[in-house]
């Protein structure tokens, strides 16, 4: 017979997770740091898995390394910011802002990123397999080497995208190849 775990999120400000990690702490997971605003944040190697974080205001933050898997960064601003070797995978990243975001040997298996705003975000390498980018807007993003394996592109935009190897992705008639035709056109 198997035992029922229940988790419970708590509730952290973003001073505290500031001033812990200052202090050697990486270990954050299950935590509360919706609308958190960690502007610049210097958080490298911290394990943030299964934290809640929508709306979280991260602009040119260093998470480099981070573990992220399962996170909740819905609607988070993330533009500019350091993503190098994150482990992202199965977050929720839906509508999330990353323009420019440094995205490379990033793990974004079943990440779901819809609608997601990843214009000029550098995902060299990353691994995008069973992604859902529906809708998200890739143009003038840097793709060489990543892996789109059965990976939802469907309605999305990769306008200008560099280096973009879509084999194995789901497209339809409205996703917006890297030279701005469309499946059908």
């Amino acid at each position: 017979m198997s035992a029922l775990v229940t988790v419970c999120i708590q509730k952290l400000s973003e001073g505290e997770l500031l001033d812990s990690y200052r202090h050697g702490q990486r270990e954050f997971c299950h935590q509360d740091l919706q609308g958190a605003h960690l502007f610049e944040a210097q958080l490298a190697w911290i394990n943030l898995c299964h934290s809640q974080l929508s709306q979280a205001y991260l602009p040119y933050a260093n998470l480099s390394q981070a573990q992220l898997r399962s996170v909740d960064l819905r609607q988070a601003e993330m533009s500019n910011t350091q993503l190098y070797q994150v482990d992202l995978t199965e977050a929720n990243l839906c509508c999330c802002k990353l323009r420019r975001a440094n995205l490379r040997y990033a793990l974004l298996k079943g990440t779901d990123l819809r609608g997601a705003d990843l214009q000029g975000a550098d995902l060299r390498y990353a691994d995008l397999t069973g992604a859902n980018l529906m809708g998200a807007d890739l143009s003038r993003a840097h793709l060489g080497h990543a892996k789109f394996d059965h990976a939802n592109i469907q309605d999305a935009n990769l306008f200008r995208a560099k280096g973009a190897n879509l084999m194995g992705a789901y497209m339809n008639d409205l996703t917006v190849h890297p030279d701005g035709h469309r499946q059908f056109d």
